[in-house]
């Protein structure tokens, strides 16, 4: 019984120095990799990226990062060749664009993100009218695809619409 406890012993060891050793292997493969360099200078670096990646005719790309007040933290990348985008029926995008064309609900949508989460919260830090009202908007967004429920009377912004959120809304401010 000791010999096949100290066998198994070894073989454990042995197992042991081998992970260590690809450990150890992988560390230095990675700490030898150089990154890209990267010109500071090169105000469109995005962009050079699209036209590698998507020659002619092109491809459209969104991305970003943030962090809210809330604590919350999204990232996010999409990306679409741009002849399917111009094959495509665009009115199919009107009622997801048009939930987004209310100032009630775009307010609704920035105060989810901020950290509100209740239609009670939302209707006394908004004072935008009834909790019946603010169910209204609500059901919008939420048949849209920009608000989920998560628990009773609590709603977010499903992670994956966050970047793209954003994204209109940095579309819709022209770049001023």
């Amino acid at each position: 019984m000791a010999r096949e406890h100290e066998a198994g012993r070894e073989a454990l060891e042995s197992r042991v120095e081998a992970v260590e050793a690809r450990l150890d292997a992988l560390e230095r493969e990675v700490e030898s990799r150089q990154l890209p360099s990267v010109d500071p200078a090169d105000v469109f670096w995005a962009l050079n990226g699209v036209r590698d990646r998507h020659p002619e005719p092109g491809g459209v790309l969104f991305a970003g990062t943030v962090s809210t007040e809330a604590g919350a933290h999204y990232e996010y990348q999409y990306g679409l060749e741009t002849e399917h985008l111009l094959d495509v029926d665009w009115a199919q995008f009107a009622d997801s664009l048009a939930a987004l064309g209310n100032p009630v609900r775009l307010t609704i949508l920035r105060a989810v993100l901020g950290g509100t989460e209740t239609v009670a919260g939302l209707v006394e830090n908004l004072q935008l009218g009834t909790s019946g009202q603010m169910y209204h908007h609500i059901h919008q967004l939420t048949a849209a695809g920009w608000l989920t429920p998560h628990a009773r009377s609590r709603y977010a912004i499903p992670p994956a619409r966050v970047i793209p959120l954003l994204a209109i809304l940095t579309a819709a401010s022209g770049g001023n």
